[in-house]
Formats: structure tokens, sequence, C-alpha cells
């Protein structure tokens, strides 16, 4: 899984620009961080059970964001078509 974010050319880091990515269909696939607060993380999980985007879920936002490539934490991140 680590080299599957950190390598994907396209790639959107955050739930503001995941969710924007999921409404136009552009992702293919989503990570979401188990200790995200539910009302962060809940509709990127309704938008990818609407739109069936495969959906992988990585032990805290700590390990989501480093794997991004980012030394910051987030909740959410997708990889784009």
């Amino acid at each position: 899984m680590e080299e599957t974010i950190s390598s994907a050319r396209n790639k959107v880091i955050g739930t503001k620009q995941t969710i924007k990515a999921l409404e136009k269909g552009q992702a293919v696939q989503v990570f979401i961080a188990r200790d995200a607060e539910d009302k962060v993380i809940r509709p990127v999980i309704t938008l990818c059970e609407a739109k069936d985007v495969e959906l992988r879920y990585v032990e805290s936002m700590q390990q989501l964001g480093k794997l991004c490539g980012i030394k910051v934490k987030t909740a959410t991140a997708a990889i784009c078509s």
C-alpha cells in the first residue's frame, strides 16, 4: 500500500479534495484513516459506496499523511484516474 499512494501520479490529499474527486468520478481508490472523526469521513464513505469506489483503511491520520509524502496528518486521500 505504501508504494500505491506515494508513487501515484494523480492523487489528492484531504477530505475536501477527496470529495471533489469522487463527485467528478475521478477517484479510483480512496484511503481513510481509522482515527479520523466520523463526521469528517462519513461523507467520503457514503460517496465511495454510491460510486462503487474501492475504500481502504489506514491505521492513523499520521500514517496516511506519511504514506502520501506529506509531513502533516490527513484523514483521507484518493488516487485518481
